[in-house]
């Protein structure tokens, strides 16, 4: 029992230090702010919920070994924000993007996506809300390299049933947007960092998703080609795109309008923009 009221007081006292960690990354630019259950879109306050999770967590057992990815996590987020997800290697955000992102479920807790409770839906369910309502933007790109630009912008289109006449149309029209309709024809390995992204990107948004989910976009990326694709990411959510963004990148953060950090599963310490 001592051992265990010992371990209980030197957990807190870790999770204080963390704290006064994460403030001490606070830049002149932003205002601090605890997380509190209800967080508030500061550009337009009367923004519906898209994203609501209550108490979400998730364990990965093995044999010998469990890890609490989601420890109780709690967080919102409105729609038309765009909001960068920070924290050290193994706090949760992988996870965290991938329960939002309906690709995995949560073991406990509440997951509302514009009111529906969503965490135990099953594959089917998810798979349909998913490529309705969601695109992905990876590190790694994630094009099929067998495909034309065309082709892999295209895949999304062919998914969701949409006419050939149709795809033809809409891929074009995001191809011109992200700016890269001169290598329609070309294949992901005849591309550059930045343009194999933005081809991701328009993937992304060809469906006119109403929440995009970026894990680590510029992670491949030099500095110019990262800024491009970032200013691509504002573009889209200045244009009514909700947008959640996991990155290690500080400078990539601030592209956004709130700032949630994670240790150990939990949202410790939230940054607003001034």
């Amino acid at each position: 029992m001592k051992q265990k009221m010992k371990s209980q007081k030197q957990n807190t006292k870790d999770r204080k230090t963390a704290k006064r960690i994460f403030r001490s990354w606070t830049c002149s630019s932003f205002k601090q702010y605890k997380l509190t259950k209800r967080s508030f879109f500061k550009h337009s306050p009367k923004q519906k919920t898209m994203i609501k999770i209550t108490e979400l967590e998730k364990v990965y057992r093995t044999e010998e070994v469990e890890t609490i990815a989601l420890n109780k996590l709690t967080m919102e987020v409105k729609e038309g924000e765009f909001v960068a997800v920070m924290g050290p290697s193994g706090c949760g955000k992988s996870t965290l993007l991938n329960i939002l992102g309906l690709l995995d479920d949560p073991d406990k807790g509440s997951f509302l996506f514009n009111k529906i409770e969503v965490a135990h839906f099953n594959e089917r369910k998810r798979a349909d809300l998913r490529k309705h309502n969601i695109g992905f933007v990876f590190q790694s790109f994630n094009l099929i390299d067998e495909l034309t630009v065309f082709e892999n912008v295209e895949l999304p289109l062919i998914y969701t049933g949409v006419k050939s006449a149709d795809r033809k149309i809409k891929v074009e029209q995001v191809l011109d947007r992200v700016q890269i309709m001169h290598r329609r024809n070309h294949y992901p390995q005849q591309l550059s960092g930045g343009q194999q992204q933005r081809v991701a990107v328009a993937r992304a948004v060809v469906n006119k998703p109403k929440l995009i989910l970026a894990d680590e976009p510029t992670g491949n990326l030099d500095s110019s080609n990262g800024n491009d694709v970032m200013q691509l990411l504002t573009e889209l959510n200045e244009q009514g795109t909700t947008i959640v963004m996991v990155t290690h990148s500080e400078h990539d953060a601030r592209y956004s309008h709130r700032i949630i950090r994670m240790l150990d599963g939990q949202a410790v310490v939230e940054n607003i923009m001034a």
